[in-house]
């Protein structure tokens, strides 16, 4: 796959197949991508928490909340954490001098990374804001902020290629000069 079919092909994945577990080696691929994505300075300020099994069970319920949002995760067989790290001395002066969150378009780059080399190994992802950030953190002996938590796993038969729906290009893009 070229880089464009990986993008047109990668969703968000809302219903898996729970009876086929993901590979060590394309869960290894996944997180290399994310691993290899750059970030300001080199200082790649986040940590991946992986979780399998019960534990897995256990972090996507985790991310119900009150109002029942992601019911789908417990079928997902993986479940990434990316909670942040530190910032390398570089990158912590920039942010603070710019006063911009180069973390947080860090911990977003490394997320672009781990999903679309998802997609390239055949597995599924979604994107999960919602959370239980205290009891999450408790769970996994987590001690910095979670950020995000990602699902992986093969998509199943339901889960087809939904048409994507974007702004056009005029309303994105501004040329000048």
């Amino acid at each position: 796959m070229n880089f464009m079919d990986i993008a047109k092909a990668r969703q968000s994945c809302r219903s898996y197949d729970e009876t086929r577990a993901v590979e060590p080696e394309k869960l290894a691929a996944v997180l290399e991508a994310g691993r290899i994505a750059p970030s300001a300075c080199n200082g790649q300020p986040y940590h991946f928490t992986v979780c399998t099994g019960d534990t897995a069970k256990d972090v996507a319920l985790l991310t119900r909340g009150s109002m029942g949002m992601n019911k789908f995760a417990v079928q997902a067989p993986v479940m990434i954490i990316i909670s942040e790290a530190p910032y390398v001395k570089s990158a912590a002066l920039g942010a603070k001098i710019k006063n911009n969150d180069y973390r947080s378009i860090d911990i977003g780059i490394t997320t672009a990374y781990l999903t679309a080399e998802a997609a390239a190994q055949g597995l599924s992802t979604c994107i999960l804001g919602w959370f239980d950030d205290e009891k999450l953190r408790a769970l996994c002996g987590i001690d910095s902020p979670i950020r995000l938590v990602i699902t992986l796993g093969y998509a199943s038969a339901e889960d087809k290629l939904r048409e994507k729906k974007r702004k056009s290009m005029d309303e994105l893009v501004t040329y000048i000069g």
